[in-house]
């Protein structure tokens, strides 16, 4: 039975490579428009707060949000101007310039009035419930609209700035992740290594774990290292002998010394996750897991709201890197948002707990609701 499972698994060690040679990265992305808005005071005119450039890539006015951080730490959480450059990562004399010139603009009365104080507070509070070194909040124009969009243009934005020579970072895949490609600044960068966290679907589907590490490393014209293996293979012994005799030990092994990892999650009861939409998890399986407590998914590391891996047959046979190595890197970054998912993502804070956490404001809101109330 064993080499039956091996030989129907081994079809399958190509998919990594297939994406590799069917894939044609277009460099000259067309920029995507972003609703803003421009505010004239005098002759003032005030600029947005997301800019699109002609290749796609949507950056924070970084120099706006720096300003009403370091106003609203002063001037409302009586922060030394010491504390807020350690936090900020600047030094104190940039501090000191950003207050005077909050002063100048009006933005500091008795309150403060940047357009970006709701969304300053939601990131505090935020950094402050989850022990976050950063958050960041992304704003909606309605209620209804799809966070999606805006979460993945804040986290290419972010991700634009952060990724540096020399880094190995870890990925993992759905909706969020691969809409933030259009919003990344290309460039080159010397010794990146881009590693793929799961296997991949033999079908074809617009989200592919594969299919993003290897768009993503291209960006920075770095190298890609996947897992060309299914994402769920048929059993325990399957998925132990593509590690240990069919090449696949070194890919995993690279993911114990990530610098950086990038992840989002899906929430289960709502099908929300991306692994039962492209029919990897059927209804029978999402049934068990949700008797079982799951409240969502990383990589298939399926998990309750305590962020707890739940006790179902389906781990066995899951070709991702586990939960303990993601949880060594120095810097975690988890990104997704949605009405959908904040149970999940109150047990994703438990299980990976991240360092940077983007998403939008209103799932940023209802967490905080949830945990404050200690749901």
């Amino acid at each position: 039975m064993a080499e039956k499972a091996i030989s129907c698994a081994q079809k399958n060690l190509l998919i990594g490579q297939s994406f590799s040679r069917s894939y044609k990265y277009v460099q000259n992305i067309r920029g995507i428009g972003l609703k803003s808005t421009k505010r004239k005071s005098g002759n003032v005119q005030e600029t947005p707060e997301f800019i699109v450039g002609s290749e796609g890539v949507a950056s924070e006015n970084k120099t706006n949000r720096l300003r009403t951080r370091a106003a609203w730490m002063y001037y409302v959480e009586q922060m030394t101007q010491n504390d807020i450059a350690d936090v900020l990562g600047v030094g104190r004399v940039t501090i000191v310039r950003l207050l005077a010139e909050a002063r100048a603009r009006n933005e500091v009365k008795i309150t403060i009035e940047g357009k970006l104080a709701g969304l300053t507070a939601l990131e505090r509070m935020l950094e402050q419930a989850f022990g976050l070194e950063r958050a960041i909040v992304a704003p909606l124009s309605t209620p209804e609209t799809d966070p999606i969009v805006p979460i993945a243009a804040a986290t290419g934005a972010y991700l634009s700035e952060k990724v540096q020579h020399g880094m190995r970072i870890g990925v993992g895949w759905g909706r969020t992740l691969s809409g933030t490609l259009q919003h990344i600044g290309a460039r080159s960068l010397n010794d990146l290594k881009v590693i793929s966290l799961l296997g991949g679907i033999a079908q074809p589907r617009r989200f592919n774990p594969p299919e993003f590490a290897w768009q993503f490393a291209q960006i920075f014209q770095g190298e890609g290292y996947l897992i060309p293996a299914p994402a769920l293979v048929d059993s325990q012994e399957t998925r132990e002998a593509l590690v240990e005799r069919c090449g696949l030990k070194d890919v995993f092994e690279m993911a114990d010394d990530l610098d950086m990892v990038l992840l989002s999650i899906g929430g289960i009861e709502t099908a929300s996750s991306t692994s039962y939409r492209v029919g990897l998890i059927d209804e029978a399986q999402k049934r068990s897991l949700i008797e079982n407590g799951a409240v969502g998914d990383m990589l298939f590391h399926f998990y309750d709201r305590n962020g707890e891996i739940v006790s179902d047959p389906v781990h066995e046979r899951v070709m991702s890197v586990s939960m303990d190595k993601l949880q060594k890197a120095p810097v975690r970054i988890l990104t997704s948002g949605g009405p959908e998912k904040v149970v999940a993502l109150l047990g994703a804070m438990k299980l990976l707990k991240p360092t940077v956490f983007i998403t939008d404001e209103i799932s940023a809101a209802e967490m905080l609701k949830k945990y404050q109330a200690g749901n």
